[in-house]
């Protein structure tokens, strides 16, 4: 057995540098990938003009998010310095304020990084297209796994090389080590929170003026190039998908790994690897990086083959071996006569919880995927609904979305208490860790969607050949479900991770007991219930009125500009992105405030157990919360998309409905009312109910009870 030391003034011992090496190796093949992409063939000079736009907004837009945020980085990372000096506690520091503002770096740079080579990505894979599938996919899944890499590289190097520097820096003590890591945990958390929803609000309020008024009054078709807001819908889609997943994830991703190793601290050993819990998982993200760079290349498809085969190849691959090599390290590196809280804990009772935690992923990604993809009950119940107008089928959707919640629900439960009695909350923890482990194939897989979009819609604006845009199609149905997938296995692993940042938040805070008999935890369980709801409304009225000013403007557009619906005129679409542009930015900074003060005015006005029924209620009503909104927009946005492929075939009487028929253009208006449950709202909650348990585990010392 391999021994740690943590004594004080011990040597730290080298496997800790595999941490950082490892996210060192993932920026390498991410740098590869982006140069490789690079070299492929742009197309026409229109085709590079169409993306350049594409490109110059979407960079602009994250220049501009960028230079605010810079702002509030500053500000909160003062207020932590100062209120980690003033403190009275041992273990609390100034140098948290320092990981604040390192985490909030470095996941800025990965949506940075992630994006632009995925606004390279969009027009080759569109120009790879003219000449078969197989390189279309290649050019599409590679720019992803830039943006998948750069997440996990950027993690695991940045929180690799704290740990090793804050270890030297407090000779060993890990009661100093970690709390002072848990700003990097905020500082993405923070990041990932203002980019979702700015993100969501600029491309849902560009998506709804582009389909509202350029497909339903002026019966243009998608991505049409007369249409003004479509440059401004095509940047959105990078901003909210690509950078915003990247941001998500990223967060996700640290938010695990901090909370493993924050509790890890309460395991108690009889001899062997003495930090075992605190070093394992670091070593599983860094197994995982490995793993999912292997998968990547298992990502391959013949012409006429089925995209969806070669990416599930690649991911359902990656997480089979993650499974195995958990159990070997697990083996290799647990405690000797580990307990937590009295019971006994294995190095297989760790394993199985971490395999518990990638089968829950997998099988919620996969109910969201049946909810939410064509040619399914749920969706095709949908489409029947538009047939007797808009009213039915927004009813319809909100049904399916309440219904979704169960099951996600029920696996989420069941995953939890399978969890826990192998390993206690260590194994919540480890489970969640499991389930992001391959975090960089996943991503890469997501992340791929949106370029196969972008392609489809370049392809449209230049007027390609038909089976160049069938190809894009393809690559972008496929993108629809992997979207749907991602979304479900991001707001799991919300729940999960969430749930051991409450846990690390319990033991920091020294809170033994939360008891919901006491009215000020009540009153806490109440209010984090609600806030949810107040999140999503203020995201909601952020994309309803920068959807407005979209509406005017390209009905401006359209009636002043002479030429413009023939095609004899260019559309003026820098004045759409600039009012998607200004709208995320003067929109984002309410709901993100209002996740970073609620937990620290409750924490300090009522104290630590409130501060738990209020973490408890934005849990559960969030993840809930989050579930219906994400499944009921994507079931609205392929109840809308089974009309334009040919037309929608009634599944009860056979009758066709056509594109642009009265039931295609209420499944137009149905998604645009999904478009910010799914894409703004939806995913901004899992964000949320991290982000709060992040704030409370890093106010904890603060307001420990003595």
């Amino acid at each position: 057995m391999i021994t740690v030391p943590i004594s004080s003034g011990e040597s730290l011992d080298s496997l800790y540098y595999l941490v950082p090496a490892a996210g060192v190796l993932a920026l390498i093949y991410a740098y590869f990938k982006a140069a490789w992409v690079k070299k492929q063939d742009a197309g026409t000079e229109r085709m590079k003009e169409i993306a350049g736009q594409i490109q110059d907004g979407a960079m602009a837009f994250l220049s501009t998010e960028y230079k605010v945020l810079s702002g509030f980085v500053v500000i909160v990372a003062g207020l932590l310095v100062f209120a980690n000096t003033s403190s009275d506690d041992p273990n609390a520091h100034w140098i948290i304020g320092l990981s604040f503002v390192v985490g909030a770096a470095a996941s800025a740079l990965a949506g940075y990084i992630g994006m632009k080579v995925a606004t390279d990505a969009n027009v080759r894979t569109t120009q790879a297209a003219t000449k078969g599938l197989p390189g279309a996919l290649d050019v599409a899944f590679s720019g992803g796994a830039v943006m998948g890499m750069t997440v996990v590289g950027l993690a695991l190097l940045g929180l690799g090389s704290l740990f090793i520097g804050y270890w030297n820096f407090f000779d060993g003590n890990l009661e100093k080590v970690l709390p002072a890591l848990t700003g990097f945990s905020m500082g993405a958390s923070s990041i990932a929170l203002f980019a979702r929803v700015g993100g969501g609000i600029y491309t849902k309020a560009a998506d709804m003026g582009a389909d509202l008024v350029g497909k339903v009054e002026s019966g243009l078709p998608e991505d049409d190039p007369r249409n003004p807001a479509v440059i401004a819908d095509n940047v959105g889609d990078n901003v909210g998908d690509v950078a915003g997943m990247g941001a998500d994830l990223f967060e996700s991703y640290i938010g695990a790994l901090i909370g493993a190793m924050v509790l890890g601290l309460g395991i108690h050993t009889t001899g062997g690897t003495e930090n075992g819990a605190i070093l394992l998982p670091l070593l599983i993200a860094a197994a995982g990086i490995i793993c999912s760079i292997a998968g990547t290349f298992a990502v391959k498809v013949k012409e006429g083959g089925n995209p969806q085969h070669a990416l599930d190849a690649g991911a359902f691959g990656a997480a089979g071996v993650m499974a195995i090599a958990t159990f070997a390290l697990a083996h290799q590196f647990w405690p000797e006569g580990a307990t937590l809280a009295g019971k006994s804990i294995s190095y297989t009772d760790v394993g199985l919880a971490t395999v518990i935690g990638l089968a829950t992923g997998v099988l919620v990604g996969l109910i969201t995927s049946y909810y939410c993809s064509m040619d399914k009950p749920p969706v095709d119940g949908v489409a029947e609904q538009s047939k007797t107008g808009y009213a039915t089928n927004v009813v319809a959707g909100l049904g399916l979305g309440m219904e979704s919640t169960a099951a996600p629900i029920v696996l989420i439960a069941v995953g939890v208490v399978g969890a826990n009695h192998f390993a206690g909350l260590y194994g919540v923890a480890i489970a969640a860790l499991g389930m992001l482990s391959t975090t960089g194939i996943q991503l890469a897989v997501d992340a791929y969607g949106p370029i196969a979009d972008n392609a489809g819609g370049i392809a449209e604006m230049t007027h390609q050949e038909p089976e160049v845009r069938k190809r894009t199609d393809q690559l972008d149905a496929v993108g629809n479900t992997t979207a749907a997938i991602g979304k479900g296995f991001a707001i799991a692993s919300a729940a999960m991770t969430a749930l051991a940042l409450f846990a690390a938040y319990k033991q920091t805070a020294n809170v033994s007991v939360i008891d919901l008999t006491e009215a000020k935890v009540m009153a806490g369980l109440f209010l984090g219930a609600m806030l949810p709801f107040l999140f999503s409304s203020m995201a909601m009225k952020a994309v309803g009125d920068a959807a407005m000013d979209m509406i005017e403007e390209v009905r401006r557009q359209f009636r002043e500009i002479p030429g413009l619906l023939e095609g004899t005129a260019a559309p003026e679409v820098e004045k759409c992105v600039a009012i998607s542009t200004d709208a995320a930015i003067r929109k984002m900074i309410l709901p993100g405030a209002l996740a970073v003060i609620t937990p620290v005015a409750i924490g300090f006005g009522a104290g630590p157990e409130a501060l738990g029924g209020l973490l408890a209620g934005v849990t559960v009503s969030g993840v809930a919360l989050a579930i219906f909104m994400s499944n009921a927009g994507g079931a609205w946005d392929n109840a809308k998309k089974s009309f334009e492929d040919g037309g929608y075939t009634s599944k009860v009487d056979g009758t066709v409905y056509a594109k642009g028929s009265e039931a295609h253009n209420a499944a137009v208006v149905g998604d645009t009312v999904g478009d910010p449950f799914k894409d703004t709202a939806g995913p901004s909650l899992n964000i949320l109910v991290k982000l709060m348990s992040v704030v409370a585990l890093v106010i904890a010392p603060l307001i420990a009870l003595s």
